[in-house]
């Protein structure tokens, strides 16, 4: 059989996307998409709501989720996980453990922006602290960019839109940056494994950018346990592309891919399927169970 048209990243207002999960699911099916997987930041909790409106939209939705972890000196890689039991108590409690400290590492992120100068738009933070919704870098970012009182100085630095704010103060390395502690990748992919998933490595070059560093850490992570890397994605270069899924071929690993898609305006992540293969043949295996049955 044929491999679907497929996107295995996407995000809801559940983290930092723009849309509601069902609207998210909607503009996939009207993109053609045949396999798409709603993998929120550290949360379940579109889950069920992708899943029906999968049902209703005619197209297979793979439970999954996004773990952000770390793997010193890299502070920031997102291990996804693939056809995990989204209702499982213990994932939703180790779940809730990464939460806590992705809100612990917002707040010293944005005393870091103010003490920096920057002001803060705090009514769009704190709608989401009332609605029990994680604040990431994006949402810090959009904070900073959108108040009045940095206008001037968006402009001076040349800041198009709220991501270039953030490559500029909230990525490591910046001056606005705090690095945080757990969960590691091992550990991250131990979570995704007791709930039935399967664990792939989310846009390796997005995070490391030098190639052989790529490379060692696949290696280190598939011994680790990790099932699968993300060779297909929207920023990846076709030499990167093509060396994901050579090294992916060679360690016995699943090689899947995605657009990221985060809302219809985003500057970077805006339309579903805007990635190449490259004539590349994907490997999804169980992760394509559900556009199967």
């Amino acid at each position: 059989m044929a491999v679907p048209r497929f996107d295995l990243q996407s995000h809801s207002t559940f983290s930092d996307g723009a849309l509601a999960p069902a609207d998210v699911v909607g503009r996939a099916a009207q993109a053609g998409i045949e396999l798409l997987a709603l993998s929120d930041h550290d949360t379940v909790d579109g889950v069920a709501e992708a899943l029906a409106a999968g049902r209703e939209a005619g197209i297979a939705v793979v439970t999954a989720v996004e773990v952000s972890a770390v793997d010193p000196p890299h502070e920031d890689l997102h291990v996804l996980g693939y056809a995990i039991d989204h209702r499982d108590p213990d994932l939703l409690a180790a779940l809730a453990g990464y939460r806590g400290e992705r809100a612990a590492r917002a707040d010293r992120m944005a005393a870091a922006l103010r003490e920096l100068g920057w002001a803060l738009d705090a009514a769009p933070l704190a709608a989401r602290r009332a609605g029990d919704l994680p604040i990431g870098r994006p949402h810090l970012a959009e904070a900073a960019f959108a108040h009045p009182a940095n206008a001037q100085r968006v402009a001076a630095e040349g800041l198009e839109t709220f991501s270039d704010l953030l490559v500029a103060y909230l990525t490591p390395g910046a001056p606005a940056y705090r690095g945080r502690e757990r969960p590691t990748v091992a550990e991250a992919i131990a979570t995704i494994h007791a709930a039935g998933g399967l664990a792939v490595w989310a846009h390796p070059f997005w995070d490391v950018e030098d190639p052989a560093a790529v490379v060692a850490s696949l290696e280190r992570f598939a011994a680790a346990g990790l099932d699968g890397v993300e060779a297909f994605y929207v920023t990846h270069t076709e030499a990167q592309v093509r060396l994901l899924h050579e090294h992916a071929l060679r360690l016995g690993l699943l090689a899947t891919g995605s657009a990221d898609f985060h809302g219809p305006e985003h500057p970077r992540f805006a339309r579903f399927g805007a990635f190449a293969t490259y004539g590349l043949e994907p490997v999804l295996g169980r992760v394509a169970q559900p556009y199967l049955d």
